[in-house]
């Protein structure tokens, strides 16, 4: 008989959490998962699902005034933020309830209760006061919004987390930050009427993704009468009756309703008594995974977020499923992060697959590079000043797409299905060969025909 009460134990209900404990039970395995405040992880509960629902609601707003240019009037519009809210929390629950259904319907056991290490094969359950052992475990702890961001004041500030349940909608936002999360609530914030400012130290926001659409964005923004504050440091946030006053590196002092933090997320791994199992951790805290997803104890595994790899929802199930393939199936499968589509949904959004330019370049690659800048037809109607832009890098030896990177209205759609082209190897060639569907943006992708420019490497 065995020594332990369970074969798999999983630390965290997010998707890939998830995704293992009912993979590794549905093979036989005595599967066990601990889960804290809710099944669905960041994702879920305060992260992908319930941003994309504001992302829509923002829109509307714009929606109405485009209507005109096609023949409606509207009567007066109005919103009321409590009610987007209450639907979201709705809507949120019930997914959260289908996850934890769909385990327990795997036959995995539930411990709503945070789970810490004790040794390297023992859990305590710190609310039950439970112990447990297992052969194996499944670090997938996700992460969490980076709150200490160095200055006096700042804990006046919140974080995407708590933006999601504000009691009301502030008059005026000041957003610290220049990454993904950033972009993404000043066009919720925007979109619903707030006056929003962007505060961020570097010189152009979305640091990483390709130049051309980080030029798009910055524009789009201005447009959008976001007022994005670049090369600027926060020095302290002062409270005082009800508002609150932002002062930079540069004399400015910006008085708001509210100040949100937006500078990162980092790996959720702390108070978890890792040290108590010899795993290893990185700078960030991150565990520290082979490409098998095995941490430095060889019978402790860790997904997701919380090993800092790649932080994608998607990802983190590729993850679980190379795990179960490894350890469960007997094939040991390599977790691949290779042409990964990404979507950061501005508005309009960015959807982005394979190399930019720049790490074309850098991995030493000769590129032509193909670019499509146009009024989308919507727009021709409504009289909104909004440009798209389709871009693709190409190497110049082999005729081979690395990278497609798009600015527009579904994006994120359109991005999806380029990325089993590149994954299949498309060549320049076989984009040019594909018969347009007329009329769309994503037709743009195969008529352009002409080379904007070609680049060598340093």
């Amino acid at each position: 008989m065995s020594s332990y009460d369970y074969d798999l134990f999983v630390i965290g209900g997010g998707s890939g959490g998830v995704r293992a404990s009912r993979m590794a039970a549905q093979s036989g395995a005595r599967v066990a998962i601990a889960e804290e405040y809710g099944f669905g992880g960041t994702c879920v509960i305060r992260g992908c699902i319930p941003k994309k629902l504001f992302v829509y609601a923002s829109h509307f707003g714009e929606d109405f005034e485009d209507a005109a240019g096609f023949g409606w009037t509207l009567p007066e519009r109005h919103f009321d933020w409590k009610t987007l809210v209450a639907n979201k929390d709705a809507e949120i629950a019930r997914l959260s309830d289908l996850y934890t259904a769909n385990v327990k319907k795997a036959g995995v056991e539930i411990f709503m209760d945070r789970a810490e290490f004790t040794d390297p094969h023992t859990v305590r359950l710190k609310k039950s006061g439970k112990t447990i052992r297992a052969e194996r475990f499944l670090i997938a702890t996700g992460g969490r919004p980076q709150r200490d961001i160095g200055v006096p004041g700042q804990e006046h500030c919140i974080t995407s987390n708590e933006a999601f349940h504000l009691e009301k909608l502030p008059k005026r936002v000041v957003i610290v930050g220049g990454g993904y999360i950033a972009v993404e609530f000043a066009g919720i914030f925007d979109g619903l009427g707030c006056d929003v400012t962007l505060l961020y130290r570097g010189d152009k926001v979305l640091r990483g993704f390709d130049e051309d659409l980080r030029d798009c964005l910055t524009a789009s923004l201005a447009r959008r009468n976001i007022r994005v504050v670049t090369r600027r440091n926060l020095k302290k946030i002062d409270k005082n009756d009800g508002k609150f006053f932002v002062f930079t590196d540069h004399n400015e002092m910006i008085e708001t309703d509210l100040v949100m933090a937006a500078t990162g997320r980092v790996p959720n791994t702390d108070g978890m008594g890792i040290e108590k199992t010899a795993v290893a951790l990185g700078e960030r805290g991150e565990v520290k995974v082979d490409e098998y997803s095995r941490s430095s104890v060889e019978h402790i595994y860790a997904i997701g977020d919380v090993t800092d790899r790649l932080a994608l929802t998607p990802v983190a199930i590729h993850e679980a499923m190379c795990f179960w393939r490894t350890v469960y199936e007997g094939k040991p499968t390599k977790v691949d992060h290779h042409l990964v589509p990404t979507a950061v949904f501005s508005q309009p959004e960015i959807g982005t697959v394979g190399l930019s330019e720049v790490q074309a370049l850098e991995r030493g690659f000769a590129v032509d590079v193909y670019k499509s800048t146009f009024k989308p037809l919507k727009h021709t109607l409504s009289g909104r000043d909004m440009r798209s832009q389709f871009k693709l890098i190409v190497d110049t030896k082999t005729d081979k797409v690395l990278g497609c990177h798009i600015f527009g209205f579904d994006a994120a759609e359109i991005t999806q299905v380029v990325a089993v082209a590149l994954k299949m190897g498309a060549t320049k060639a076989d984009f040019d060969a594909t018969v347009a569907l007329h009329p769309t943006a994503a037709e743009e992708l195969v008529t352009m025909r002409t080379k904007s420019y070609s680049k060598e490497p340093a």
